[in-house]
């Protein structure tokens, strides 16, 4: 053997020898240790040094280790009526949910409902959560055959008072049954039930749970103001978790949601409501309507609307639309108010001239009377306590094209700016016939809002009135009130003229023999001005319901002034389509509230702006739609005038930024053709901000406030001066 071969073999000998390998793996392995305890402590002096890791600081998450926060929950606004009782408020709640899981199970306790007790659980929710006994059974078995895990009982399961509950859990634990479970919420009251519903509105939990959302009405479209702000509190906490008491670091306060007092009185709007759904159940109607305003401020003191709902449980619900603001109509002959007061500011009204009621031609079309001639020859102030087309028709044909100024000096076809979602209404097209009808009611769709603003105009001597129902707006934080004032739209007839037609108001109910309404509508002690209506309604397959389809194809309406001299209250009713109509129905429901009104009538005297008046911070209106920035501004307790009848805001009278005192004008120029408004009674400043935003040069004669205008309401604006007479 060779020694070179000797050498190789006694190398791999050395090489297989375990006490050689067990040397060169502790040398390795003591190697590795080194380089990684240098490493270790290079990392670890470099976190001590810099202090975070993966750009987390060590310092903040110590701190948040043994720190906690929670959310401070602000209270939503309460709603008050304007005396200052809760309508809607903020409470505690429950919702209920039954467990059917059979894998419910503590040791032999058997936690869920078990189907021998479907009967009794049943009986039990119906006693006390108004559910029927048979849905609630319905519920529970099909929950049981589908396999659910749990089932809920809708609306009659949600908004359960701590009394309800306890009262629950009492008698299941009486009768030794399980399986009915409670989650509490935040949760909104509504203590008086039906009342004025979709007016005030509801809200409910948002879809987070994380407070309260409005969904309809004052609580929708007030909802930023009445939610408020949460805060929040960080507290420390022990090794286990738990807050320390008495260890808040930090705090953020809630800021509470503001209070809002409308303008309803909660004793008449309980007696409406209640006297409006008897009736309502004896003639089902397809819909009625009633608001009672106060003549001289224009506050809505009672609203109400059937079909109606309960805030507190939704699964009833049939229209979810405000009937008052959203539903357009033609009205029928209460319109004949406003032709009469029209003729008479235009000198064509005589009221001893006569004619023969029962038809008139007007181009292809005969128009008739509700009687059909039957009183024979009338005089024009027996055409409107008799309630004759025909009286109408001439009187419109008089007119000539004033006509049509009247409807829009009275608002007609034009927004409330009511703030609610609401219709505009349509005015009658050009053609002859629609002219004609539209003197009496037809051919002309109004909503109930725009009806009543017209009607403060009769019961205030011409001045027109916006129908508000917001009195003030509280911030229970600091204390300050936002007050609604009474709000001037317009002038559109004389004060004569509107003490004339009061007067032949009157006849309506006092004359035995031509007052179509005699003897049904009276206030104790007091003259009523009313005026009736009968209108026929439109069809939506075109034309109009006859008596083919149903007895009393009619809307039938009732608007009285009380004291006719000089009125306190206007109330306007409806009646649509009635199944079982009755001649008394409007009355039993006007005469009682109106007689409960005049009882309550208080000195309502407008108190003089001080320097204390709060002022209104101006938002930017400019290229935002107009309805919603007329809206935006009337909820900021300004008062907007729109120029022309574009869709858009191009220029607005005070710039975005500055300051208004509450319930001063505003305004708002739309990219339409530039009209010109009703400015009687405007101060000499208002007119100075309408000819600067028109681009115009004003020029006055007198002092005082606006008495005559050299450009007619509503014309367009096509000179560059202005001029006014002021006294």
């Amino acid at each position: 053997m060779s020694s070179k071969r000797k050498n190789q073999d006694a190398k791999k000998q050395k090489n297989l020898n375990p006490m050689n390998n067990r040397k060169k793996v502790g040398i390795l392995l003591f190697a590795t240790s080194i380089v990684l305890f240098f490493l270790f402590v290079a990392r670890f002096s470099y976190i001590v040094v810099k202090g975070e890791v993966a750009g987390t600081s060590l310092k903040d998450k110590t701190a948040a280790l043994y720190k906690g926060s929670e959310v401070v929950k602000a209270k939503r606004g309460t709603i008050y009526d304007r005396n200052g009782i809760a309508i809607a408020e903020d409470a505690t709640s429950y919702s209920i949910r039954a467990t059917l899981d059979k894998k419910y199970v503590i040791g032999k306790n058997k936690l869920y409902v078990q189907t021998k007790d479907f009967a009794a659980v049943a009986k039990i929710l119906h006693t006390n959560l108004k559910i029927k006994e048979s849905d609630a059974l319905t519920i529970l078995q099909n929950g049981h055959e589908e396999g659910k895990i749990q089932v809920e009982f809708g609306s009659y399961g949600k908004n359960i008072s701590l009394a309800t509950k306890q009262k629950i859990e009492n008698e299941m634990t009486k009768q030794g049954l399980k399986g009915l479970y409670f989650d509490e919420h935040t949760a909104r009251m509504y203590p008086n039930g039906i009342f004025s519903s979709h007016l005030i509105g509801y809200a409910v939990p948002n879809e987070e749970d994380s407070g309260l959302e409005g969904k309809l009405g004052i609580e929708l479209i007030y909802d930023e103001m009445l939610k408020g702000t949460d805060g929040k509190r960080i507290f420390e906490k022990d090794n286990a978790q738990n807050p320390l008491p008495g260890t808040v670091a930090e705090e953020t306060p809630a800021q509470d949601g503001k209070d809002i007092y409308t303008t309803l009185d909660s004793r008449l709007q309980t007696m409406l409501e209640t006297s409006i759904e008897e009736t309502y159940k004896e003639v089902e109607p397809e819909s009625m309507t009633a608001m009672l305003v106060q003549a001289k401020t224009g506050d809505i003191v009672s609203l109400a609307q059937r079909p109606t709902f309960d805030p507190e449980n939704l699964d009833n619900i049939k229209v979810w639309r405000n009937l008052l603001v959203e539903d357009q109509y033609e009205p029928g002959s209460t319109m004949k108010l406003f032709t009469t007061a029209a003729a008479l500011d235009e000198g064509v009204f005589n009221e001893n001239e006569s004619f023969t009621s029962g038809e008139i031609e007007v181009a292809d079309r005969t128009i008739s009377d509700h009687d059909y001639g039957a009183k024979g020859v009338l005089t024009m102030r027996q055409a409107l306590s008799w309630s004759s087309n025909v009286g109408m028709v001439k009187l419109e044909e008089k007119l000539n094209d004033s006509w049509p100024r009247y409807l829009k000096k009275l608002g007609f076809g034009q927004s409330t700016h009511s703030g609610l979602v609401e219709s505009a209404g349509q005015l009658p097209t050009d053609n002859i016939v629609d002219q004609a009808m539209s003197s009496f009611g037809q051919a002309v769709n109004v909503t109930n809002f725009q009806m009543m603003r017209g009607f403060t105009a009769i019961a205030n001597d011409g001045t027109m009135l916006q129908p508000h129902y917001i009195s003030k707006v509280v911030d229970p934080q600091t204390g300050d009130e936002t007050v609604t004032k009474k709000e001037v739209v317009g002038h559109p007839f004389s004060a004569e003229a509107t003490q004339k037609v009061r007067e032949y108001m009157r006849d309506v109910v006092e004359d035995p023999e031509y007052g179509s309404a005699y003897g049904l509508y009276s206030v104790p002690g007091y003259n009523v001005a009313a005026k009736t209506g009968t209108a026929q309604v439109a069809s939506d397959k075109g034309g109009y319901i006859t008596k083919d389809t149903m007895p009393t194809p009619y809307l039938y309406s009732i608007v009285e002034m009380v004291p006719a001299e000089d009125p306190e209250y206007i109330l306007y009713l409806t009646m649509k389509l009635p199944e079982n109509y009755d001649r008394e129905a409007l009355p039993s429901i006007a005469n009682p509230l109106l007689k409960r009104a005049m009882e309550f009538t208080e000195d309502t005297t407008e108190e003089e702006a001080t320097d204390n008046t709060p002022s209104v911070k101006v938002s930017d209106y400019r290229n935002l739609a107009t309805d919603a920035a007329a809206t935006d501004a009337q909820k900021k307790n300004l008062t907007p005038v729109v120029i022309g009848e574009g869709d858009k805001i191009i220029k607005q009278s005070t710039p975005n930024g500055d300051e208004l005192l509450a319930s001063e004008k505003i305004i708002l120029l739309t990219n339409g053709t530039k009209t010109m408004p009703d400015v009687t009674g405007w101060s000499k400043a208002d007119l100075l901000k309408l000819a600067n935003i028109l681009d115009v040069e004003a020029t006055f004669t007198g002092d005082g406030y606006c008495k005559e205008q050299s450009v007619v309401a509503f014309e367009t604006v096509t000179t560059d001066k202005l001029h006014f007479v002021l006294e």
